[in-house]
């Protein structure tokens, strides 16, 4: 008589599967030379973990810049903001992966109030801006924020803000969308920033979140406990400054759960592959990465488009427009 696999156990078997496969990549991304640690800088994957790309800090004080070398501040950007945004700006992982896959997302953006949230020098608000949108951002970097309005203009909507302290300074549902990319993971509880999000996002708006992925951790740790909410540390050094940066590695389960609880509905979970014109620009890169030909995506980050539930109003009004364009 032959054996079967109960379906439940086939997605936990698939996933011992791949952590028994101890991954191939180790990319030198060669267009930031100083960098030595997360994603952005230098590596799409290797034994030191993943370099981090568009990685923000958000604070409970966003006034706060480094200090003294012995009473250094954790995850701080003022110290590196120039060398880092220099180094991000046409790299790899952020204008050939992570910001191709949010506008991908995002889709047709005209006329839409969009805030993002960690929004660094402003890449991200110049595509979507360039797009159509009304387009805000925050971020608790000083010295980021000078980069952003260098960059979009001294009428720019910018504020220095973050997740985690006070309420942001906009009113409810002020935003159709809001863009977190690669800002949640510096967050060890997850209940009030969502809370936040939620509040700002009108009726029937989308998060769009771009998170490690968290599988990637467990491959490169295999001894960690891939299921506990915990964290880690790790030295970043750009333009010759170095600083502490602390993350939160965060289960899948417990991602979703924060969603679902905040009262967000999770329309897509995505992983997507870079942009069509990567292979070009990055050959060797990519030829160490897709050493199969006919693949055409890396495990490294995870994409999430959530929706804000709409009120009954707001969905007989829309009701109500549709059928009026079709008379």
């Amino acid at each position: 008589m032959r054996a079967t696999i109960p379906p439940l156990l086939l997605p936990w078997l698939l996933f011992a599967a791949l952590l028994s496969q101890r991954p191939r990549f180790a990319v030198p991304i060669r267009s930031a030379p100083e960098a030595r640690t997360r994603r952005r800088p230098r590596m799409l994957f290797g034994p030191r973990r993943i370099n981090h790309a568009r990685m923000k800090r958000m604070s409970h004080d966003p006034d706060h810049s480094a200090g003294p070398a012995d009473q250094r501040v954790a995850n701080d950007y003022d110290g590196f903001a120039e060398a880092y945004a220099a180094a991000t700006e046409s790299d790899l992982l952020n204008a050939f992966y992570i910001r191709p896959a949010v506008l991908n997302l995002a889709g047709d953006v005209a006329g839409r109030r969009i805030l993002d949230v960690g929004c660094g020098a402003g890449p991200m608000l110049e595509a979507l801006r360039d797009r159509g949108a009304v387009v805000t951002g925050v971020e608790p970097s000083a010295k980021m924020l000078e980069l952003a309005r260098q960059r979009l203009g001294e009428d720019a909507a910018l504020h220095q803000a973050g997740l985690g302290g006070d309420p942001l300074p906009f009113r409810d549902g002020a935003f159709d969308d809001v863009v977190v990319c690669l800002v949640l993971h510096y967050l060890e509880d997850w209940r009030a920033p969502l809370a936040e999000l939620r509040r700002v996002l009108t009726s029937g708006g989308r998060l769009i979140v771009v998170v490690d992925h968290p599988f990637v951790y467990k491959l490169f740790n295999p001894d960690a406990d891939y299921f506990a909410v915990s964290p880690r540390s790790e030295e970043w050094t750009f333009g010759g400054h170095s600083a502490p940066m602390v993350f939160w590695h965060r289960p899948l389960h417990a991602m979703t759960s924060a969603f679902t609880e905040a009262g967000f509905r999770i329309a897509v979970i995505s992983e997507p592959p870079p942009a069509p014109d990567a292979r070009e620009r990055f050959p060797e890169e990519l030829a160490e990465v897709f050493k199969d030909p006919s693949r055409t995506a890396f495990l490294n980050m995870l994409f999430f488009v959530l929706e804000a539930p709409q009120t009954e109003t707001v969905r007989v009004n829309h009701e109500v427009r549709q059928t009026m364009s079709q008379i």
